[in-house]
Order: C-alpha cells, then structure tokens, then sequence
C-alpha cells in the first residue's frame, strides 16, 4: 500500500492529511468549508484516492491560508507516498466534461514544480454550507493558490485549462475531477516498466 501521512503546524492553519493512493475513493476530512469540502471528495473519488484527516485555520483572516495549506499538505502526502516514483508511468492526462464545462489537466511528476492555472474564474465567492451548518462561502481566487500549494510540495508540472464553461462551480469541479483523473493516470504502476524509475536520469528530481 502506498499511503502517506502529513501533519503541518503555523501560526495560520493545523492540518494533518492521510492518504492512500490505492484507496477506493474514500474522503473523511473534517472540512470547515461545504464548497471545498466538496472538491476534495470529487478528488477522491475520481483518483480512486483514499483522504482522511482535518483541516483548521484562521478563517477569521480569509480562506487563503488554509486552503493553500490544504494543498501544500495533500502534495506532500502524494511525493511521500511516491517515494522515488519507481515503476510509475509519471505522467498523465484527462479532459473532463461536466454538463457546460470542458477542462482538461496533465501532470508529470519529473521532480520540478511548475503551475499553470487557466480557470477562466470570474471571482465572485460560493456561498454554501460547513460541516456545521453554518453559512460560508468559497473565495474562488484561493482555487489556483491550492493547486500551486500542491505543485510546490509534489515537485511536479500540472496543467489545468478550462476550455470553455459558464458555471464557476462546474470549472472549478471539473478541474479537480479532471486533476484526479490525471493524477491516477500517473501514479498507477506501469507493468512493462519492471519497477524501474521512469527517467533517462535514472532518478527523479535531479
């Protein structure tokens, strides 16, 4: 089993995340934010990822903290439940459709991190439920700054491009449906490869 767990501590946020990559779809996070909360389910259950644990931060200030954070966490759990990626097929691609929405993502996880982020947002905040029943909303510009938190500590390129789309909650659940996808492309074990490390270099990140 590949699994992972992260645990990080500021003076901002406490998150600590478990995961499995060879999971079900399973997402048991504590999640103080309905909108996010429900991406990171799509995630799961798209990548076949299992995630579990809870997420606290200075919501007082903005979402911004934690849900970048949150990233920063969730991809240190993928590049340590990686390992050296050996016998991985590394890259991946998917392009999802979701009613209105077209988003495409690809990944390489080659060891070097770079974010591109083309989600055509408009800006504007969700306004939804916590898992306390309390209204919040989503600061949709904090959507890129979790999949930069994540490209950082993931050490890989993903590229996410909204091709056409109206609804912000579609672009956005696309994306992370689309992500998911791709992910699960890459980090499947490729049986031709024999558990070798799939670089020229013969490592990763180097």
């Amino acid at each position: 089993m590949r699994t992972a767990e992260v645990e990080r501590i500021t003076g901002e946020t406490q998150i600590k995340l478990s995961l499995n990559l060879d999971g079900s779809g399973k997402c048991d996070v504590k999640n103080p934010i309905g909108f996010f909360d429900h991406m990171l389910k799509s995630f799961c259950k798209h990548g076949l990822f299992d995630l579990s644990g809870e997420i606290k931060g200075d919501l007082e200030v903005d979402q911004h903290h934690l849900i970048e954070d949150t990233g920063i966490v969730l991809g240190a759990c993928l590049a340590k439940a990686l390992g050296n990626c050996a016998g991985i097929y590394r890259s991946g691609f998917f392009i999802y459709p979701m009613d209105e929405t077209l988003v495409q993502a690809a990944v390489d996880f080659g060891g070097r991190a770079f974010c591109v982020c083309n989600a055509n947002l408009t800006g504007m905040p969700l306004v939804s439920l916590g898992q306390d029943g309390k209204q919040s909303s989503f600061q949709t510009d904090c959507f890129e700054d979790f999949w930069q938190g994540f490209v950082n500590s993931a050490q890989c390129n993903l590229h996410i491009d909204v091709i056409r789309g109206r609804s912000d909650h579609h672009k956005m659940e696309g994306a992370f449906k689309a992500v998911a996808r791709a992910i699960r492309s890459a980090v499947e074990i490729d049986p031709r490869r024999n558990g070798a490390v799939p670089s020229t270099k013969g490592v990763i990140g180097k």
